[in-house]
């Protein structure tokens, strides 16, 4: 399939990540009464990808993320000559979402951007108040172990057909951990669509969630091609 179409189905699927994602914490995580909290807003995110992975995963191979793409890059399974048109995709994509999301929200009367519209941050921006380097360790670690998730999922080795539901179910975890000190990131088009419209704090803070998800990510490709050829 014509790297246009794979783009264009990367663009798409991170579009539904934002808007399920960030969608779920900004509009239903702490609705009056039966607000999903912690729980449903780290499900939403998990069941973003797990629905994408079966609608595009065929196509695209549904990436949803530039770490994601740059990891996969390390570990030899993408061509890094695609990573620019990939990621590119992706970082619109999440700016599309995030832009519907904008539209729906701010239809509320009361709306204030202040929220930070599911952005990811660290120190005050901290959802539990925790420091930049907890941040950056979080978001390493959590990026490396999805990635290692992703890898070992999709290898030709694994049973077939469970991917989806493994990587989704990884996501779901990792948000459970690490919602309370970065709101969780391991995604920097995940970042960049939020922060892009709150401004201020969000963009001067994004540098770190680009950072450490791809040092993260392009580890475990790493360490993954090395089990690769123990094998």
């Amino acid at each position: 399939m014509s790297l246009a179409k794979r783009s264009t189905a990367e663009f798409i699927g991170t579009f539904w990540l934002v808007l399920g994602g960030c969608g779920s914490a900004v509009l239903a995580a702490a609705f009056p009464e039966v607000g999903i909290g912690l729980l449903g807003v780290s499900l939403a995110f998990g069941l973003t990808v797990l629905t994408m992975a079966f609608a595009i995963g065929h196509i695209s191979g549904c990436h949803l993320n530039p770490a994601v793409s740059i990891g996969l890059a390390a570990g030899g399974r993408f061509k890094a000559s695609e990573l620019p048109a990939y990621i590119i995709a992706q970082v619109l994509g999440a700016i599309a979402g995030a832009g519907i999301l904008y539209l729906i929200a701010s239809g509320k009367a009361g709306f204030d951007l202040s929220g930070g519209l599911a952005s990811n941050g660290y120190g005050e921006h901290s959802p539990g108040g925790y420091s930049l380097t907890s941040g950056l360790v979080t978001e390493i670690v959590m990026t490396f172990m999805f990635l290692m998730i992703i890898l070992g999922a999709t290898d030709k080795r694994a049973p077939a057909g469970f991917a989806p539901i493994a990587i989704g179910l990884g996501l779901t975890l990792i948000h459970l951990i690490s919602i309370p000190v970065t709101n969780t990131s391991v995604n920097p088009a995940r970042s960049t669509g939020p922060a892009l419209f709150v401004g201020g704090w969000a963009v001067k803070q994004l540098w770190l969630f680009w950072v450490a998800p791809l040092i993260g990510a392009a580890v475990a490709g790493i360490v993954y091609r090395w089990f690769e050829k123990e094998a």
